[in-house]
């Protein structure tokens, strides 16, 4: 019996690394892939099918929010985006622990039907500092970046239900603190696997 993975709902504001965080993870662990979602536009230049998204139909779309086949969903710019479900059941299973980077609005959707999901909120160590990353990018102007601060100040207002907090003052830490709460979450006990463990031992006796 493989042991299950973990769904890993990420989130954070804009600018505050976690793309970084999760990459460090990944390059560490060969057991954490992102989701796929589903969306209703269309593919861009070189993007695949099953690879970077699911592309399906408004139709299916619809279909599936009826059915509830997603975990969450929502629209940005007439287009329809979503995490499947069944998917992400299928990856948990196969051992994988499944990261959805998904907004603080998709991750109560997600808390509400699988409230076992390992939460975690990536906070900025203060809002000077995250405007100076916003700013440091240079793709946004003075009133976006200043949009975006008073978006992640809500956010960390509406962040309580999340089980864990780092802080990404030093990206080093960050990266360690993020693979030492999924270390630290694979080792939880699990009655089933423990069941499944005894079994074994019996055998063997």
């Amino acid at each position: 019996m493989k042991k299950s993975g973990k769904l890993i709902v990420l989130s954070g504001p804009s600018g505050v690394g976690k793309s970084t965080v999760v990459a460090k993870a990944m390059e560490a662990r060969d057991d954490l892939c992102f989701s796929v979602s589903v969306t209703t536009r269309l593919p861009r230049p070189g993007e695949t099918d099953g690879k970077d998204y699911f592309f399906i139909s408004r139709e299916r779309f619809d279909q599936m929010v009826e059915n509830g086949e997603l975990l969450e969903h929502a629209t940005y710019v007439s287009n329809c985006y979503g995490t499947p479900r069944q998917y992400v059941k299928q990856q948990l299973e196969n051992g994988m622990n499944v990261i959805l980077d998904i907004e603080i609005q998709g991750a109560r959707q997600v808390d509400e039907k699988m409230p076992e999901a390992l939460k975690i909120f990536i906070a900025p160590p203060s809002m000077a500092e995250l405007r100076r990353r916003l700013s440091a990018r240079g793709t946004e102007n003075s009133e976006t970046v200043e949009k975006r601060i008073n978006r992640a100040r809500q956010e960390l207002l509406e962040a309580d239900f999340y089980d864990y907090l780092i802080v990404n003052d030093d990206l080093e830490c960050a990266a360690q603190e993020f693979q030492a709460i999924l270390t630290a979450e694979g080792c939880r006990f699990d009655p089933e696997y423990a069941r499944h463990l005894a079994g074994e031992s019996e055998i063997c006796r």
